[in-house]
C-alpha cells in the first residue's frame, strides 16, 4: 500500500541539493522540507518511489535554535514552492547552503573544500530583492506561484522576497482572462520595468493595465517577445556602465548580482592589457563589457550567446568597445571553429543545465591560463568541475553567494588554472 499522505515521526540530520533536509524511516531515506538538521519532527509523506521518500514537516517536536518564523504567511506545507529556508535564520541558510556546495563537490567531482557563502549587500533581512517573478495564471485568469513540485497554484496578495518595483506593477490584484503566465520584471538600478504576458492561444487576448506604469510585452513558443506598448528591454547599471536587458532576457535577479560577480571575475582573471579573452554564453554583455576595458584596445574580446536578443543587446551595448566583439552561435561549435585560437583568460555563465563536457574540452584545448565559471547550480558546476579537471586544470578558488536569500539557490564563482 502507498504510504504517501501518511504521517510518520523521524529525525533530521543532514541537507541535500534542492532545498531538502534528510532522515530515516526504517532504513528508508526521507527527503524532508520544512525542517533544518537536528530537528525531530512529525512528517506527511507526499511522494513515494521505490529508494526514497518525500514529505513535508507538518509538526516540529524538537525545534532547531536556527528556526525562526517565516516572515511570509504563504510559505509553509503545501503553499506556495517559491523558497526553501524562510523558517531559517539568514545565518543558517547561509551555512545550509555552504555544506550543499561542498558535498556537491566531494561526491561529485572528488573535491574537499571548505565553502563559506558570502551576503549580498542591500537586504539584510533577505527580502525585496527578487526583480523577476513569474507568475501563472488559472482558468479564471487569477494569477498566483506554484506550489512545490506542482502545478497548483498558491494564489498571494504578496511576495516578499518581491523587489518593490515588481509589488507596484500589482500583477497578482489583476485578471488575466486568455492568458497561461505572467512575468513582472523590474530594474534593480533605474526605474524601468515591464510585464511579459504568455497567451493560451494564438490571439492577443484583451489585457488589464499594470498598477505601475510599465512596458508590456507578448511572449511566444520558444521565447521571442514583441513588444505590445513601450521598450522591448529595460536599462540596468552595473560595472560603471548602462546595459540594455531585453524584458525576457537574461540578467542577474539580486540587485547587488551582477556588481558583485562582475568585480569577483576581474579579480579571479586578472586580464591584462592586449590580452584575448572569452566571453561564454555572454548574454546582455556584462562581463564581456568589463574583461573589454581591462584588456585595452591592443586586446580583444569575444563573446558568444544562442539567444537572438541577448546578442542584439550585448552588441548595442558594447557599441563603444571595438575590441569586443559577440556573435551568436552553439558554445561548443565556436569553440571547435577557434582550435587556433590563442585565448589568455576565459569567463562562462552557462544555465542550470551547466557547461557540459563538450564545452569544457573545446575550451580547455585553448589552454587559456585561467577560467572563471560563474554558476547557480553546484551539481552541474561540480560535474564541470570534474571535467575540468580531467582536462588539465585544478579549481584554484572558490566563492559562493547568498544570490537568493530565502530559497536553497546559491551562485558561484569557481576559478581554474592549468594544473
Amino acid at each position: 500500500m502507498s504510504r504517501v499522505g501518511t504521517q510518520i515521526e523521524l529525525r533530521v540530520d543532514g541537507v541535500a541539493h534542492g532545498g531538502w533536509c534528510v532522515g530515516r524511516h526504517e532504513d528508508q531515506v526521507v527527503f524532508v522540507r520544512h525542517t533544518l538538521p537536528g530537528e525531530r519532527v512529525r512528517v506527511v509523506v507526499t511522494e513515494e518511489t521505490k529508494r526514497f521518500l518525500r514529505a513535508d514537516a507538518v509538526e516540529v517536536l524538537e525545534a532547531s535554535p536556527d528556526r525562526v518564523s517565516a516572515p511570509c504567511r504563504f510559505a509553509g506545507p503545501g503553499k506556495c514552492g517559491g523558497c526553501d529556508w524562510q523558517h531559517a535564520s539568514l545565518e543558517a541558510q547561509r551555512r545550509i547552503k555552504a555544506q550543499v556546495v561542498a558535498e556537491q563537490l566531494r561526491r561529485i567531482a572528488g573535491i574537499e573544500r571548505d565553502v563559506e557563502v558570502e551576503e549580498l549587500p542591500g537586504h539584510p533581512d533577505g527580502l525585496g530583492w527578487r526583480t523577476r517573478v513569474r507568475f501563472a495564471v488559472d482558468a479564471d485568469g487569477a494569477a498566483g506561484l506554484r506550489r512545490h513540485r506542482s502545478h497548483d497554484l498558491q494564489l498571494i496578495d504578496e511576495c516578499l522576497i518581491a523587489h518593490p518595483e515588481v509589488d507596484r506593477l500589482g500583477v497578482h490584484e489583476l485578471r488575466w482572462p486568455g492568458v497561461s503566465e505572467v512575468e513582472a520584471v523590474a530594474s534593480g538600478s533605474t526605474a524601468d520595468s515591464a510585464v511579459i504576458v504568455t497567451p493560451r492561444g494564438a490571439r492577443q487576448p484583451a489585457l488589464p493595465r499594470p498598477k505601475a506604469s510599465s512596458a508590456m510585452l507578448r511572449r511566444f513558443k520558444g521565447g521571442r517577445t514583441q513588444p505590445i506598448r513601450g521598450r522591448r528591454g529595460i536599462r540596468e547599471q552595473a560595472a560603471g556602465r548602462e546595459w540594455r536587458v531585453s524584458a525576457g532576457g537574461f540578467w542577474q535577479v539580486h540587485p547587488a548580482a551582477a556588481e558583485t560577480l562582475t568585480a569577483a571575475v576581474l579579480t579571479a582573471l586578472a586580464p591584462k592589457p592586449g590580452e584575448t579573452a572569452l566571453d561564454l554564453y555572454c548574454g546582455a554583455g556584462l562581463f564581456a563589457g568589463a574583461l573589454a576595458e581591462a584588456v585595452g584596445p591592443d586586446g580583444r574580446v569575444l563573446g558568444v550567446e544562442g539567444q537572438a536578443e541577448a546578442v542584439r543587446d550585448a552588441q548595442h551595448n558594447l557599441r563603444d568597445l571595438p575590441q569586443a566583439r559577440v556573435d551568436r552561435g552553439d558554445v561548443a561549435s565556436r569553440l571547435r571553429e577557434w582550435a587556433d585560437l590563442r585565448a589568455d583568460v576565459a569567463v562562462l555563465d552557462p544555465p542550470r543545465a551547466g557547461a557540459g563536457s563538450a564545452v569544457v574540452e573545446a575550451l580547455a584545448a585553448l589552454r587559456p591560463r585561467a577560467v572563471a565559471y560563474v554558476s547557480c547550480d553546484p551539481a552541474t558546476l561540480a560535474r564541470d568541475l570534474a571535467a575540468f579537471a580531467a582536462a588539465g586544470y585544478t579549481l584554484e578558488d572558490l566563492r559562493a553567494f547568498d544570490a537568493f536569500p530565502m530559497t536553497h539557490h546559491v551562485e558561484c564563482l569557481a576559478v581554474l588554472g592549468r594544473g
